[in-house]
């Protein structure tokens, strides 16, 4: 097939309902920084070529300059973009250690475990589970999910155990975002009544790859917000991205002291920090998001957003971008390692340039929390939260604004 006949393609090449992948290490334009030799050299042109004048030489120089400069912007834009996002999922790090991680509380009576209330097209009317791309200029919304994947399992467990919704409105320079704890009892389209960290799992048991976009379609099914796209990310490119840029100062409002931290290999890591400001790296910020001491899934999901909004200010801060060109390469390579998503190259330059023009007070935070949830315990012992369907509309409209779900 030729050039001219070759079918376009668009951000989602369904196939089985399965959205396009990116994993961007293996499209990184390595020939604009490395300067290896090509294997195959072309055999010189027979025409005679003038040497050219100083001056034109001078305009060539000065042209390839543009040429490379201009090439490190787009990837550093990128890079912002990814970084940003990634910042967004720091909600990732409230992983499963073992415990349930649900509140104590006593449950609320009135509220039960009741199959689906809303029909087939589930909480947003004439949309059903389409799954629309993005198309540039409308609103944007994200399922930014991470993996508590440990080193001795596959990539494909796809373990989502703490899920963070982020909608970016370019008509009003708004960002919603809205944390969903991993125990929450909902419909999953087509496999009943499920925890919500469960879909992507469900998804890829399916079929490999389809479990990003089965979560999906679970929260717009369930929250009537629709879903553009995905990005999961694991503990390593969290821990990276927050070293390559310097790390984050974050305000650590009462001293945590848990000495039953879990490590990646299902040990304890004891961790202490006291009251107070601190600039943390990867690794001391990927501890302060997890830690379960005196807290619940709620509580943490406070502490994940306060480390989400400094790692934003972080990469936008003035000076910045040229920290983040001379990573360029490095940073890249984190977000091959520990990033997947149906993202294009060019929607996180776009998103990037939209994230850099908001500002801090446009952007609102939530966390489904108890005012939304009621603790229940199923007959087998199991904890789950069950949302109160009647608010849920409520919460949306005051995190997302008007039009969520158009």
């Amino acid at each position: 097939m030729t050039d001219d006949n070759r079918p376009k393609r668009t951000l989602y090449d369904y196939d089985a309902e399965q959205p396009t992948r990116h994993w961007y290490g293996s499209t990184t334009p390595r020939s604009i920084f490395d300067d290896e030799e090509p294997s195959h050299k072309p055999e010189p042109s027979k025409v005679a070529i003038t040497s050219p004048s100083a001056a034109r030489k001078r305009a060539l120089r000065r042209r390839a300059q543009r040429a490379d400069n201009l090439a490190i912007l787009i990837i550093v834009g990128a890079l912002i973009g990814m970084t940003a996002i990634v910042a967004m999922l720091v909600f990732f790090v409230a992983n499963d250690d073992g415990s349930q991680g649900t509140s104590s509380r006593v449950a609320a009576a009135g509220i039960e475990p009741t199959s689906v209330i809303y029909g087939e097209e589930g909480a947003m009317l004439d949309n059903s589970l389409v799954i629309e791309p993005w198309q540039g200029n409308e609103r944007f919304t994200l399922l930014l999910m991470g993996t508590d994947t440990r080193p001795d399992e596959s990539d494909q467990l796809c373990r989502t155990d703490t899920i963070i919704v982020v909608s970016i409105d370019p008509r009003t320079r708004q960002i919603g975002m809205l944390s969903i704890p991993r125990d929450t009892y909902v419909e999953i389209p087509n496999h009943g009544l499920d925890r919500i960290n469960r879909a992507c799992v469900i998804g890829n048991l399916e079929s490999v790859g389809r479990g990003p976009y089965l979560a999906m379609q679970t929260i717009q099914y369930n929250f009537g917000i629709k879903v553009n796209d995905y990005v999961i990310v694991n503990f390593d490119a969290f821990r990276n991205i927050i070293d390559r840029i310097g790390g984050v100062n974050v305000y650590v409002e009462q001293t945590i002291d848990d000495p039953q931290y879990p490590d990646e290999y299902y040990g304890y890591d004891p961790f202490y920090i006291e009251a107070g400001w601190h600039l943390m790296d990867g690794e001391t910020a990927l501890k302060y998001a997890r830690s379960r001491y005196s807290s619940d899934d709620i509580d943490r999901g406070h502490r994940q957003q306060q480390i989400i909004l400094a790692i934003r200010e972080r990469v936008l801060s003035l000076g910045m971008l040229d920290d983040l060109a001379t990573q360029a390469i490095p940073l890249w390579n984190d977000i091959n390692d520990g990033v997947q998503t149906g993202l294009s190259l060019e929607q996180m330059v776009q998103l990037a340039l939209y994230a850099a023009e908001i500002d801090f007070s446009n952007i609102k935070t939530a966390v489904l929390d108890w005012e939304y949830l009621r603790p229940y315990r199923l007959e087998d012992g199991q904890d789950i939260l069950i949302p109160d369907r009647a608010k849920l509309p409520t919460l949306m409209l005051e995190v997302f604004g008007e039009g969520y779900a158009e």
